[in-house]
């Protein structure tokens, strides 16, 4: 596996954190990965999110559209 060195700054409460593990290089790779993971799904829920309101604006409209045909043919039943 290729690796490459980096110098980070972290906050001390971070710090403390990574005081009492023993592989604090793969601690802080697991971490980012699953970071990026859960932000990537963020992204693809807003995106299918949308896409179904997108949907849903477009079967109206074509409801409104067909609306008096659909009705078309038929009697008031309300007496």
């Amino acid at each position: 596996m290729n690796t490459a060195r980096l110098n980070i700054t972290l906050p001390e409460d971070a710090a403390k954190i990574l005081s009492d593990v023993r592989n604090k290089s793969a601690y802080i790779a697991e971490a980012i990965r699953q970071k990026k993971m859960i932000e990537e799904k963020e992204k693809l829920k807003k995106k299918l999110e949308s896409a179904y309101k997108l949907a849903a604006q477009e079967d109206y409209e074509t409801y409104k559209d067909w609306e008096d045909t659909i009705q078309d043919g038929l009697e008031d039943d309300t007496r």
